[in-house]
């Protein structure tokens, strides 16, 4: 191999991405396996085999099934897989929850379930594999939090029927912000960096169909004048896995179009 390849590719790397079946994950799946990483995709129910199955991704991905929200998932999860695979090299988390609901009618209960299945949730998945990283004095986390952990939902771009993006999905996200730095210092001095994107407008393509008016609403909030596509957050990860980012740890990557720029 070459020093390009050697330096941005992923050969002979175990790269567990959860939450790999949504919109994001998919393309992220996709250019990890491109990248020579052997991908455990996990997602809620059958998703992942599905999505492993009508994509025909080979047998470098392999499909499986968690509940993110559950804590006993979680354990028994990652001490399967780690005894079966071995500690991964890469974790990466995209799994999320959000009500959709309005601040006048969220209730406590779903406020407490969704930054548990949000943030309580990526602490116990990344807690026990980073640890199991540390103890080999390797290892990258890519975390995902969102624009909305570090600025508010400008209402003129939720016209009716749009909802604005929830208040419990942006406190849970700046959460991670906070999390992905504590982390970054815990494991640093053992060899494991973690980092986190922050992704900007990424309405997924049911959403760009049957709400074009808002899709240009979003697109006009950014310099670049378009939302994003699913490769591009993929490119992200991929970079935050590979050595190429070996000296970068405890950072959030706007991944936005420059929606927080102005």
């Amino acid at each position: 191999m070459d020093l390009f390849t050697n330096a941005f590719g992923l050969h002979g790397k175990e790269i567990w991405v959860i939450g790999g079946a949504g919109y994001l994950g998919q393309a992220t799946v996709r250019l990890l396996e491109a990248a020579g990483a052997s991908v455990l995709c996990a997602d809620l129910e059958n998703r992942a085999f599905t999505f492993v199955e009508q994509a025909g991704l080979g047998t470098k991905v392999t499909p499986a099934s968690l509940d993110i929200r559950q804590g006993a998932a979680i354990e028994e999860f990652v001490a399967t897989h780690i005894e079966n695979r071995g500690v991964p090299h890469g974790l990466v988390n995209l799994a999320f929850a959000s009500t959709g609901k309005k601040l006048e009618d969220l209730t406590e209960q779903d406020f407490d379930e969704v930054n548990h299945g949000g943030l309580t949730a990526t602490f116990l998945l990344a807690r026990q594999v980073g640890q199991a990283m540390a103890r080999l004095g390797r290892g990258s986390m890519v975390l995902f939090s969102s624009m909305y952990g570090s600025v508010s939902p400008d209402p003129a771009a939720y016209e009716a029927p749009m909802n604005k993006n929830p208040i419990e999905y942006g406190v849970g996200k700046a959460g991670i912000i906070q999390m992905t730095r504590y982390l970054a210092v815990h494991w640093g001095r053992q060899g494991v960096r973690c980092n986190c994107i922050s992704p900007g407008p990424f309405p997924n393509p049911t959403v760009q169909q049957s709400e074009p008016a808002f899709v240009e609403r979003l697109a006009q909030k950014t310099p670049l004048g378009r939302v994003g596509q699913s490769p591009e957050i993929a490119g992200a990860v991929t970079f935050l896995l590979s050595d190429t980012a070996s000296y970068i740890t405890g950072q959030n990557l706007f991944v936005d179009g420059g929606w927080t720029s102005w």
